[in-house]
């Protein structure tokens, strides 16, 4: 028998645009992507920030690595009451992060620095700003290589958790009937397996975006089938094309 891939489940909310690259990947490669959150994001309440006695105004400059960072970063400082000066020096892991602080400043009154992804491209930048102290937003799950870069760098710093990550109840999924599991984060591996302890892999491929996701997955004993990002496939959406197309080619089990 001819096996080849045809449905995959994203454990994302589905994108906004119907131009995504996923919606590319399902035309060009005839699948279907369903696609579920397996985790929901939970900011922490003005009372458990100041439980960890964090001066934000103490620092001068502020690393956000995501979106969901900004929007933490600016509702607790709402929620404690904080204004946050105009001199506040912002480095965002990349452009996209840059532009959506338009949501909260007067972004060409600011000054406001990007990489191109990861904290490696924004590490010449923050190393001519060495003088400032930085405060580092971040998820009660953070990964370690944003803090572990600056350690090294001798970067003045402060990680403030300032939001979590919850898994979901997945319980109407009655089985996870899909040739491709596809996970961007280490808690993703932790809501599967907290809402399927009975989990068989089987035939099902892995797929993982990230160092750490993919250090979770084969923690928790799975097999991984799917890495990104490389080299020749930056994105993961690439990673899964190049891994359909090779394995529908090949009718492999």
């Amino acid at each position: 028998m001819n096996l080849k891939i045809k449905s995959i489940l994203v454990s994302q909310p589905q994108p906004e645009s119907e131009k995504s690259p996923y919606a590319e990947l399902a035309e060009k490669n005839n699948v279907r992507i369903d696609f579920r959150p397996f985790v929901q994001i939970e900011g922490l309440s003005a009372k458990e920030f100041r439980q960890m006695r964090i001066d934000i105004l103490e620092h001068s400059a502020v690393i956000f690595s995501s979106k969901t960072a900004v929007d933490h970063f600016f509702r607790l400082c709402e929620d404690v009451r904080i204004l946050v000066p105009d001199t506040m020096k912002y480095f965002c892991l990349s452009e996209s992060v840059a532009y959506y602080l338009q949501k909260y400043i007067i972004y060409r009154k600011r000054k406001i620095f990007f990489g191109k992804s990861n904290i490696f491209d924004l590490m010449d930048v923050i190393l001519k700003h060495k003088e400032e102290k930085f405060l580092l937003p971040m998820s009660e799950d953070h990964k370690s290589n944003i803090p572990e870069t600056l350690e090294k760098h001798k970067i003045r710093y402060t990680k403030a958790v300032m939001y979590r990550s919850i898994c979901n109840d997945l319980s109407d999924l009655s089985n996870l009937n899909y040739d491709i599991l596809v996970f961007y984060s280490p808690s993703g591996i932790k809501s599967l397996l907290q809402n399927f302890p009975e989990f068989d892999q089987r035939d099902i491929k892995i797929a993982s975006f990230g160092a750490e996701t993919a250090r979770a997955v084969k923690e928790a004993g799975l097999r991984l089938d799917i890495q990104a990002p490389a080299p020749e496939l930056p994105s993961m959406t690439m990673a899964l094309d190049h891994f359909i197309r090779e394995f529908n080619k090949n009718g492999k089990k």
